[in-house]
């Protein structure tokens, strides 16, 4: 087995194809190729299926990338470590967030001091940004809760009630408050399973012992904002991220008892990468802003 092979086989699974590993790498193709099929008949192993020019990992295969995943993300440990003087010059740093809310102010601080970093910020619910975390597509996240798990480090961003919302032409636009009860008799506009909102909004349903049916279920905060502007329900959402939007009106939820209808928005990444620099430094802009320090 040798190091090119395995890099070969990493490119081809992440890249979902050998034509662009090879450009990914700066090979030709037929370099790519001959890489994977060498490990492929040393280990008398099939990684891939290739059906109709299309690449999809075996059983195996997918095992293999588990190992070369956390084998090139050590080298990019062990690359940053030996580029400390520069780590902060340049390089980029990848963020999985439930909102990109929570972050706006702690992004223009990092690039006003960090003007050399590359950031990209990908968003997907709470279920996506811990897997993204696991399978080092991330190297921070932003999440509705702070997980219980001790795989990662964390910061709480803030803290926020969770409201509903519904079109201001909604017979429920001239009321300040509605009430866990009458929500259990309306047709509401919930998030996709994984959804941490939804995930506090079912517990808090259960233990008032009400329903929590979903006349509509939407996959992302924006279709759910667009659908209840419509007129198709009433939406939820954490008051720090109603926002401003002319077209619907907040509702704070009441009889929810002890309850905990609060969302958490933490910053977290995984204990075993704490050290990089570039997550450090976003850790401690974050904290400098009013993060409080989880675990």
């Amino acid at each position: 087995m040798r190091f090119v092979q395995l890099r070969a086989f990493h490119y081809v699974a992440i890249c979902g194809g050998f034509s662009r590993a090879a450009e990914e790498l700066r090979l030709t193709q037929p370099a790519i190729s001959d890489q994977v099929r060498k490990l492929e008949e040393e280990y008398d192993i099939l990684l891939f299926n290739r059906v109709k020019k299309q690449v999809v990992l075996t059983a195996q295969g997918e095992r293999l990338l588990e190992i070369t995943r956390r084998m090139f993300d050590c080298e990019a440990q062990a690359h940053d470590l030996l580029s400390e003087s520069r780590a902060l010059r340049s390089g980029t740093l990848r963020i999985t967030a439930d909102s990109a809310h929570h972050l706006r102010h702690i992004l223009a601080r990092f690039r006003s001091v960090h003007p050399g970093v590359r950031v990209i910020l990908r968003t997907g619910n709470s279920d996506s940004v811990i897997a993204s975390l696991h399978a080092y597509e991330a190297d921070l996240g932003v999440l509705g809760d702070m997980p219980a798990s001790r795989d990662f480090v964390t910061t709480r961003l803030s803290t926020s009630p969770i409201v509903a919302f519904v079109a201001r032409r909604d017979p429920l636009a001239g009321r300040a408050t509605v009430s866990l009860a009458e929500l259990a008799g309306l047709p509401l506009v919930l998030r996709e399973e994984g959804s941490k909102t939804r995930g506090k909004l079912e517990a808090g349903f259960a233990a008032a012992g009400l329903p929590l049916v979903a006349a509509i279920e939407a996959e992302g905060r924006e279709a759910v904002r667009e659908i209840v502007a419509a007129g198709g329900g009433v939406g939820f959402v954490s008051a720090a991220e109603f926002g401003a939007d002319a077209r619907l009106v907040q509702l704070a939820i009441t009889g929810a008892g002890s309850a905990d209808l609060s969302m958490d928005e933490a910053l977290i990444c995984l204990r075993e990468r704490q050290s990089g620099k570039l997550v450090q430094a976003f850790f401690e802009i974050a904290a400098e802003a009013g993060g409080a320090p989880g675990r």
